[in-house]
Protein backbone atom coordinates (compact mmCIF):
# COMPACT_ATOMS: atom_id res chain seq x y z
CA UNK A 1 0.00 0.00 0.00
CA UNK A 2 2.97 2.18 1.06
CA UNK A 3 4.47 1.49 -2.41
CA UNK A 4 1.03 2.61 -4.38
CA UNK A 5 0.98 6.04 -2.72
CA UNK A 6 4.89 6.66 -2.79
CA UNK A 7 4.30 5.94 -6.71
CA UNK A 8 1.17 8.09 -6.54
CA UNK A 9 3.51 10.99 -5.32
CA UNK A 10 6.28 10.40 -7.84
CA UNK A 11 3.88 10.86 -10.89
CA UNK A 12 2.27 13.68 -9.38
CA UNK A 13 5.79 15.71 -8.70
CA UNK A 14 7.15 14.79 -12.37
CA UNK A 15 3.69 16.06 -13.54
CA UNK A 16 3.79 18.91 -11.50
CA UNK A 17 7.24 19.84 -12.76
CA UNK A 18 6.22 18.61 -16.51
CA UNK A 19 3.32 21.58 -15.88
CA UNK A 20 5.09 24.06 -15.14
CA UNK A 21 7.56 23.75 -17.42
CA UNK A 22 5.41 23.84 -20.03
CA UNK A 23 3.83 27.31 -18.47
CA UNK A 24 7.18 28.66 -18.93
CA UNK A 25 7.70 28.11 -22.45
CA UNK A 26 4.51 29.16 -23.14
CA UNK A 27 4.60 32.37 -20.77
CA UNK A 28 8.29 32.64 -22.79
CA UNK A 29 6.89 32.27 -26.34
CA UNK A 30 3.85 34.74 -25.13
CA UNK A 31 6.21 37.32 -23.84
CA UNK A 32 8.44 37.71 -27.23
CA UNK A 33 5.09 37.55 -29.62
CA UNK A 34 4.21 41.11 -27.27
CA UNK A 35 7.68 42.36 -27.35
CA UNK A 36 7.15 42.23 -31.64
CA UNK A 37 4.25 43.49 -31.55
CA UNK A 38 4.71 46.05 -29.40
CA UNK A 39 7.87 47.25 -31.27
CA UNK A 40 7.29 50.53 -32.38
CA UNK A 41 10.58 50.48 -34.56
CA UNK A 42 8.53 48.26 -36.93
CA UNK A 43 6.37 48.50 -39.80
CA UNK A 44 2.92 46.44 -39.09
CA UNK A 45 4.57 44.35 -41.61
CA UNK A 46 7.81 44.38 -39.73
CA UNK A 47 5.77 43.20 -36.43
CA UNK A 48 3.91 40.71 -38.71
CA UNK A 49 7.52 39.02 -39.55
CA UNK A 50 8.93 39.15 -36.06
CA UNK A 51 5.98 37.12 -34.98
CA UNK A 52 6.79 34.63 -37.88
CA UNK A 53 10.36 34.47 -36.43
CA UNK A 54 9.47 33.37 -33.11
CA UNK A 55 6.47 30.75 -34.21
CA UNK A 56 9.28 29.53 -36.70
CA UNK A 57 11.41 29.04 -33.72
CA UNK A 58 8.94 27.31 -31.37
CA UNK A 59 8.40 24.74 -34.97
CA UNK A 60 12.69 24.46 -35.03
CA UNK A 61 12.73 23.78 -31.29
CA UNK A 62 9.59 21.16 -31.01
CA UNK A 63 10.63 19.44 -34.04
CA UNK A 64 7.83 20.63 -36.02
CA UNK A 65 9.48 22.00 -38.97
CA UNK A 66 10.64 18.11 -39.74
CA UNK A 67 6.83 17.03 -39.45
CA UNK A 68 5.73 19.65 -41.70
CA UNK A 69 8.35 18.81 -44.24
CA UNK A 70 7.26 15.33 -44.16
CA UNK A 71 3.54 16.26 -44.78
CA UNK A 72 4.99 17.88 -48.00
Amino acid sequence: MATTAESREFVDVIAHEMACGVDRAVECWMSQIEQALDDTRLTSLGRLYAVKEVVERYKSMTGKVELEARRA
